[in-house]
C-alpha cells in the first residue's frame, strides 16, 4: 500500500538555443504534464514559452498538458522549427544533383 503512495521520479526538459533547463523532480501519483512543467519552474526561467502554442511531449511523442505522468518519464517542451525539413532535404538533393557529373556515353 506505501507504494502506491509514493511520488513519482520525473524529469522536465527544455533547450532554448543558448542554455537548456534539466530539472529531475518528484511528483505525486496523479500529476499531469502541466502540473509538473509549472512546479518545475520552467516558465519563470523561460517566459517565453507558450504552452498554448507549444507542444509539449514525453520521450519524443507528443502529448497533451492533461496526461497523467507516470514513473522516469521526461518531460520535453518543443520549441518551433527555426527551418522546414522538407524544405532542408530538397535543397540537399538539389544541391547534389547540380555537382553531380554526367553519365559517360
Amino acid at each position: 500500500m506505501a507504494e502506491a503512495l509514493a511520488e513519482l521520479q520525473v524529469v522536465v526538459c527544455y533547450a532554448s538555443a543558448h542554455a537548456e533547463f534539466l530539472r529531475p523532480m518528484k511528483v505525486a501519483p496523479g500529476t499531469t504534464i502541466g502540473q509538473a512543467i509549472e512546479m518545475s519552474g520552467v516558465l519563470e526561467a523561460y517566459p517565453d514559452i507558450n504552452l498554448t502554442t507549444q507542444p509539449v511531449g514525453i520521450y519524443a511523442k507528443k502529448k497533451t498538458l492533461d496526461t497523467v505522468l507516470r514513473e522516469r518519464d521526461r518531460i520535453e517542451i518543443y520549441r518551433p522549427l527555426v527551418a522546414d525539413p522538407k524544405d532542408s532535404r530538397r535543397k540537399r538533393a538539389a544541391k547534389r544533383e547540380a555537382g553531380a557529373t554526367p553519365p559517360a556515353a
